[in-house]
């Protein structure tokens, strides 16, 4: 039995994704840009969000779904990324868009009630233009939140 753990200890250690349990991929796109974006539906999800994570690919995400239309904060504890965020309300628009540092306990709001959030890669949305008012196209395919 010991074995077992300090081979599940040292796999996880060496590969980290070993051992995580993928999230649903969903299409999303805004103005030409595809967006490949990871779907973090229930809490566990959304509190792990991007935690622990090294790289991420161009054009790649997390769209956070939320069970109810709040004023949402995300914060980057435990996040080795440098991220933008976007909370984006029921028809996808873009509320407010918010760089984040990692390592940072900062809490970074939405400004209006917000349904989803859509973190990327820092300078993502600047990058392309994309602020307040911006629509995220595709969300009518995300899975409910629980």
């Amino acid at each position: 039995m010991n074995r077992l753990l300090c081979l599940a200890a040292f796999l996880t250690s060496t590969f980290p994704a070993w051992g995580q349990q993928s999230l649903p991929l969903l299409e999303l796109s805004a103005g030409i840009h595809r967006i490949e974006a990871e779907v973090a539906a229930t809490q566990a999800q959304r509190m792990k969000g991007l935690m622990q994570r090294r790289t991420m690919a161009p054009n790649h995400g997390m769209l956070f779904v939320f069970t109810a239309q709040e004023r949402h904060c995300m914060w980057m504890k435990n996040t080795l990324l440098p991220l933008a965020v976007a909370f984006l309300d029921e028809q996808g628009r873009i509320l407010n868009v918010a760089e984040m540092t990692p390592g940072s306990e900062e809490n970074h709001c939405a400004t209006a009630p917000a349904r989803y959030a859509l973190e990327m890669n820092s300078g993502w949305f600047k990058a392309r233009g994309f602020a307040a008012g911006t629509a995220i196209r595709g969300l009518d395919k995300a899975p409910v939140a629980q």
